[in-house]
């Protein structure tokens, strides 16, 4: 059971949302536990397709992590709290099913790392991101000062790392951090919209989509042999046969889905 997160499912679309709306849904370690929980659990549901995450309310995603905690930490216990965020955040970057942020307001330090690890972003027009973490003297924990780099380029993250400076929704689609821009009230139903989309095609191509994105992005693994290897696989099973039979017969194709 979780004391933090709300956890509801609707036609094969698991919605997690971060459930601490009088501290702007931070980060705490509870917080973080259950949602890697609820990461493993939606993964390993077969009803399940596709995953979106939010916070309650309307002024926050994530406004960062929980700022109380960091009393009294040394540096062995940064690297631990460090490591145990990545992981999680790692674990929604891997997931096999997508992931989408429904990103509902302030998406700041630790929340803009969790926006950033889901494969897609969806931002309320109310939303702004960034990494504030050298007002306190830190740096990004959870992967921020990598992930931010990849989507907004070297130049941009470094100039939002170092200034703090937080940009808002329509600026996150200029740049490329967030795929589309909507109301509140539309947001959610945005999300389930491109998730139906998504769930039109072939669920093992899907998988093997978000293992050669990862690939790309991991040190010492060629991306290009990732993507020989799950090609290869494609072939070994059903959904390539009804795809190609079904362009043959000019029919959209049906896949084993939900």
């Amino acid at each position: 059971m979780s004391n933090n997160l709300s956890i509801t499912s609707e036609n094969g679309i698991r919605l997690i949302t971060i459930n601490r709306p009088d501290k702007l849904n931070a980060l705490n370690r509870a917080t973080l536990s259950e949602l890697d929980a609820a990461i493993d659990d939606a993964a390993s549901a077969s009803e399940i397709y596709g995953i979106a995450i939010t916070g309650a309310g309307e002024k926050a995603f994530v406004a960062g992590a929980d700022i109380s905690e960091f009393a009294g930490i040394g540096a062995d216990e940064g690297k631990k709290l460090s490591a145990f965020g990545q992981n999680i955040f790692k674990k929604i970057e891997r997931c096999s099913k997508p992931v989408i942020a429904a990103v509902n307001g302030f998406a700041l330090g630790g929340g803009c790392e969790l926006a950033m690890a889901c494969h897609l972003r969806i931002a309320s027009e109310n939303a702004k991101f960034g990494q504030p973490e050298v007002k306190l003297g830190l740096i990004p924990g959870y992967g921020g000062t990598q992930r931010l780099v990849h989507l907004v380029g070297k130049t941009k993250a470094i100039e939002l790392l170092m200034t703090a400076d937080a940009i808002n929704a329509q600026q996150a689609l200029q740049y490329g951090l967030v795929n589309y821009i909507t109301t509140q009230a539309e947001l959610i139903p945005k999300c389930k919209e491109l998730l139906q989309k998504i769930h039109l095609h072939s669920p093992y191509a899907i998988s093997a989509i978000i293992r050669c994105i990862d690939a790309c992005f991991t040190d010492g693994v060629d991306g290009y042999k990732t993507e020989v290897e799950e090609f290869g696989k494609c072939f070994a099973g059903k959904d390539v046969v009804e795809g190609t039979k079904a362009f043959i017969e000019k029919r959209k194709p049906v896949f084993n889905n939900l």
